[in-house]
């Protein structure tokens, strides 16, 4: 996964990474206002799972409160190649926001 916005008419999503926190809150929120989406994913892997489900719960809990709902939550792993050429696995998330 790569950090930033990536979206076509069906697939929001937003994934997250290093940029500042709030960044990707107005990304999600944006999604649902402005750009109509129904769902919006959220990703995250590694160390920014904690990020990814803090940015779901204030965009359900303050910016759009009573507008927007849980769907799903995915968990899984990937595995891949580091810099030394190492095979490693790091944990994966995605949450679905739906709207009401």
């Amino acid at each position: 996964m790569t950090e930033g916005k990536e979206h076509n008419e069906d697939d929001h999503v937003v994934f997250i990474g290093s940029k500042p926190f709030m960044n990707y809150v107005t990304g999600v929120v944006m999604q649902f206002t402005t750009q109509g989406a129904d769902e919006v994913v959220i990703k995250g892997r590694g160390k920014f799972i904690t990020r990814c489900v803090d940015v779901a719960e204030v965009v359900g809990k303050r910016f759009l409160d009573g507008q927007v709902a849980l769907k799903d939550v995915k968990l899984d792993s990937e595995e891949f190649e580091n810099k030394e050429g190492k095979r490693i696995r790091v944990s994966t998330i995605e949450i679905t926001l739906k709207k009401k």
